[in-house]
């Protein structure tokens, strides 16, 4: 398959004399030192001459990336649907306090510190015999011990979290003498859905946390689902391990979808800030305008430094299972995984751990992590995940989390993983065919068809540990 008319490579979609599926061969000669095309763009160079036909990878194919860059706004911006265009179409969701409607009428346990984590899992497993609803808790290891900014990222991912509108009620629980204290929690929270619990503070916690677990699911309960317009839904962008195929299957499927999203008054949101690599200046002069460019342009150099402070090189070749799976370098990966963002406005940059306020397209700042990233988008007002797989993972986060895979060949394989199969697009299968398709399955989810994740109670999160620890 060749993919762009300018590329100089061909993607094999069956495997070929030794050479994997999803790897890439040389259209023609290609001299040592000059650049190897594919999507139209360059994703490194040959570090020695390469015959017509021959297989390039890690052993021929080195990234162009470096350090930061200076860029120019050049704005390509796809014309903008006017209200009129937008047809009359919603989702059935939870209306909250403050507006927003979530797609679940969870309840929530939110440690603030690693030490009362086993306490909350504890608890969820209990208070779950007694209510219909999903009760889920989210351990993790920090809340104490940290400073600074790497502080407050955890008491804002908390925070984000305890607000989100999936969690028709959320415990606090915490323990008394960590850094993250509830008092400081409670000035930044303010939500009917939320109560809280200093452990150290009362005689019997275990009595205590039922007590007021039972409180929010009776509060929980009397929640119903109402029709609410798509411009209150949100819904994140996310890939895991890639492979060749991803940027020509189940990455541009999400795209569309997108777009489609988009159109329709909703939003989408695209992080992985590093998978960008390469592939921003696509994303910058799709920008509304200067002050966003500018925006990206410091949330991409902004990410690099972070990179060079810690004497890491930003074009870090991609992990071993992209590698096997026919990706060989960062900006590879970076123009495969931009494709999810489609063809719309780029109209915010959020910072990690901040919300999103502006409807359409944004981008959110947080690594590609799986965990962090996803994590980070549901934290930025995210109520559904969709998340393009090309190696298959079980992993879910806090909200649903839709895994679509690249070929057919990993859907077959792991069934019990994969909610779309979006290697048919190799088949016969048209893309309008499939949009088509997946708009109606995520719809399906969005209204409260379980996603694979939470059949099989594959839920977590991870936060960004970007600092020293005590």
């Amino acid at each position: 398959m060749i993919i762009h008319p300018e590329d100089n490579v061909e993607v094999l979609i069956e495997a070929q004399e030794g050479i994997p599926a999803g790897h890439k061969i040389a259209l023609y000669d290609i001299k040592k030192g000059e650049n190897i095309v594919k999507y139209g763009f360059p994703i490194g160079h040959a570090t020695c001459d390469i015959s017509k036909g021959e297989w390039i990878h890690s052993h021929n194919l080195k990234t162009n990336l470096s350090g930061t860059l200076e860029y120019q706004y050049n704005p390509q911006i796809k014309t903008k649907v006017s209200e009129s265009e937008k047809e009359s179409i919603g989702f059935l969701g939870y209306i909250r306090e403050d507006g927003k409607a979530g797609v679940r009428n969870e309840i929530w346990i939110l440690p603030t510190v690693g030490c009362v984590a086993d306490l909350a899992s504890e608890l969820a497993r209990e208070i779950q015999t007694e209510t219909s609803l999903t009760v889920r808790s989210f351990p993790h290891t920090f809340g104490c011990s940290q400073l600074g900014d790497d502080h407050e990222n955890t008491r804002h991912i908390l925070s984000a979290l305890a607000r989100h509108p999936n969690a028709g009620g959320v415990l606090i629980l915490g323990l008394g003498c960590e850094n993250n204290q509830i008092s400081e929690l409670r000035t930044i929270i303010n939500s009917p859905r939320v109560r809280f619990l200093e452990t150290q503070k009362v005689d019997d916690e275990r009595e205590t946390s039922l007590a007021l677990l039972r409180e929010l699911i009776k509060n929980a309960e009397a929640q119903q689902r109402s029709i609410q317009p798509l411009s209150k839904l949100c819904i994140g962008l996310k890939c895991g391990g890639s492979d060749g195929f991803s940027g020509i299957t189940a990455n541009p499927l999400l795209g569309r979808f997108s777009d489609w999203l988009i159109q329709k008054g909703g939003s989408t949101i695209l992080t992985e800030v590093p998978e960008m690599f390469g592939a921003e200046t696509i994303l910058m002069n799709r920008c509304g305008n200067l002050t966003i460019f500018h925006d990206v342009v410091n949330l991409i150099n902004d990410f690099k430094n972070y990179y060079l402070s810690h004497n890491l090189p930003v074009g870090e070749n991609p992990s071993p299972g992209n590698k096997e799976g026919g990706i060989t370098t960062l900006e590879e990966k970076s123009l495969g995984c931009i494709q999810k963002g489609g063809t719309s406005p780029v109209n915010g940059v959020l910072k990690y751990a901040e919300a999103i306020e502006q409807t359409g397209l944004n981008l959110l700042c947080a690594p590609g992590n799986d965990l962090v990233a996803s994590t980070a988008l549901a934290a930025a007002g995210c109520q559904i995940i969709l998340f393009t797989t090309g190696r298959g993972t079980p992993f879910g986060t806090c909200v649903p989390t839709i895994k679509v895979s690249t070929n057919s060949q990993l859907a077959s394989h792991k069934p019990h993983w994969v909610d779309f199969d979006a290697g048919r697009l190799l088949g016969n299968m048209t893309m309008n065919e499939m949009l088509d398709e997946f708009i109606q399955l995520v719809m399906r989810k969005v209204d409260g068809e379980l996603t694979l994740n939470e059949v099989h109670h594959q839920s977590s999160i991870a936060i960004w540990k970007n600092g020293v620890t005590l």
